[in-house]
């Protein structure tokens, strides 16, 4: 393969401006202020702590940005093969002017200050736009969210509903709830009357999506309203339920919610096979892990139910990604979505990426999204994907195929871009 025809085709796609249809950056403070926020994320601190640092020394209480740096530094010697620490190294040397091969000991406290100098100039999260060539990012936004004080074109709210699915039992969802709405749920229909305020409230906000992570066991059925009203009676009572009673309830409000998409018009994401706290002891956020057990047939009947609405997939694991595929394949409404948490490493994502394209149609895949909590992180993750995208591109296309390289550039700009124009800006 032409080393050289790799690197026209990937020239070609870092000129295409992007939108990332997937983060959970804060809108009020997007971009980071020191080192801390970056080594902060969560996949250095759970490799810190699976490579032998102590949770304690990580998560203790009061500690300062500068401690929390220094305390990572040594431990990061143990993960320089992982493709995180490449991250960590581009980001460090596109944004701060490092010039090392690797953050020791010995030269971390000077790109500490000088990325606090630069992380703080007031213009900085203007510029790692820019130079990531980011126009847009979407949100993960809680359902009681205020989507103020934010560019809503720049920064595009994504009603997340794991709460109102999962968590409905809780007092503390339901008070969220009658406070962002002005509705008492007590049955079904004040149930559907609060979220119909909600979509109200997102759309007016130009939210473009909703979203939800999904257990492996669950399974959306539709549920009668009979045997649900005495379930959200009960909750209204502040009474318990039952584990099966919870379940009924899930499922009920999960298919209200995707019964407004598609009144509303709105693509459903779903993240579909986390597991969560499988490692209790571990840091924040490095608890979950994917399940094999869970599979597509599970959502069988929503797909069948609901033709009208769009459903991004997200697997956690690479063997689920043929599954992913054929169902991408067969039912319209399904589209294959990034690379998601453990299969966003280039070893997965290549093959699996390699299969999307040889078997789905091209206007079904969104090719990436960043995950990122902090602005900095998708110049790399962006860059990850790109690379692997223009290996398969040359190998697939242009060299198997005959295809000319503006063909081949073509499909790599409909996944990276022109799909999510298409699926979550569509005018009907």
């Amino acid at each position: 393969m032409s080393a050289g025809l790799v690197q026209r085709l990937l020239a070609e796609l870092d000129r295409i401006p992007l939108i990332d249809p997937h983060s959970h950056i804060n809108p009020l403070a997007p971009a980071s202020t020191s080192l801390a926020d970056i080594l902060g994320y969560h996949y250095y601190t759970e490799l810190a702590h699976s490579a032998g640092m102590p949770r304690a020394a990580i998560e203790e209480p009061g500690l300062s940005p500068r401690e929390k740096v220094a305390r990572l530094v040594p431990r990061l010697h143990d993960l320089e093969n992982t493709v995180q620490y490449s991250w960590l190294i581009e980001m460090c040397r596109r944004f701060f002017g490092f010039e090392d091969d690797a953050l020791t000991p010995l030269n971390w406290e000077v790109l500490y200050d000088r990325a606090e100098r630069i992380l703080n100039q007031p213009d900085w999260e203007t510029q790692v736009l820019q130079k990531s060539g980011l126009v847009s990012v979407f949100l993960t936004n809680d359902f009681d969210d205020p989507l103020a004080g934010f560019d809503t074109q720049r920064y595009i709210p994504c009603l997340r509903t794991d709460d109102l699915v999962f968590h409905l039992a809780a007092p503390d969802t339901r008070l969220r709830l009658a406070a962002a709405t002005d509705v008492e749920v007590g049955g079904a229909a004040t149930f559907r009357q609060a979220l119909t305020r909600l979509f109200d409230y997102f759309t007016r906000h130009s939210a473009r999506a909703c979203a939800i992570s999904l257990p492996p066991d669950f399974e959306p059925l539709p549920v009668d309203h009979a045997a649900v009203e005495p379930l959200l009676a009960a909750l209204a009572a502040n009474r318990p339920l039952a584990a099966d009673e919870s379940k009924t309830v899930a499922r009920f409000a999960f298919w209200t919610l995707t019964e407004l998409c598609a009144d509303y018009k709105l693509p459903f994401d779903l993240m579909i096979g986390v597991n969560r706290k499988v490692y209790e002891a571990g840091v924040y956020q490095g608890q979950d892990l994917f399940d094999q057990r869970c599979s597509l047939i599970q959502y069988r009947r929503l797909f069948n139910a609901f033709p009208m609405v769009t459903f991004p997939i997200s697997v956690l694991s690479h063997a689920a990604n043929q599954e992913l595929v054929s169902y991408s394949w067969i039912f319209p409404n399904v589209v294959a979505n990034g690379h998601w948490w453990y299969s966003n490493v280039p070893a997965y994502i290549e093959p699996d990426c390699r299969a999307r394209l040889q078997a789905v149609p091209h206007s079904k895949q969104i090719g990436y999204y960043s995950d990122m909590y902090k602005l900095e992180f998708a110049l790399p993750k962006f860059n990850m994907y790109r690379r692997v995208l223009a290996k398969i591109l040359a190998e697939e296309f242009v060299l198997a195929r005959d295809w000319h390289e503006e063909r081949a550039i073509r499909l790599g700009e409909a996944v990276l871009r022109k799909n999510v124009d298409r699926i979550f800006f569509r005018e009907d």
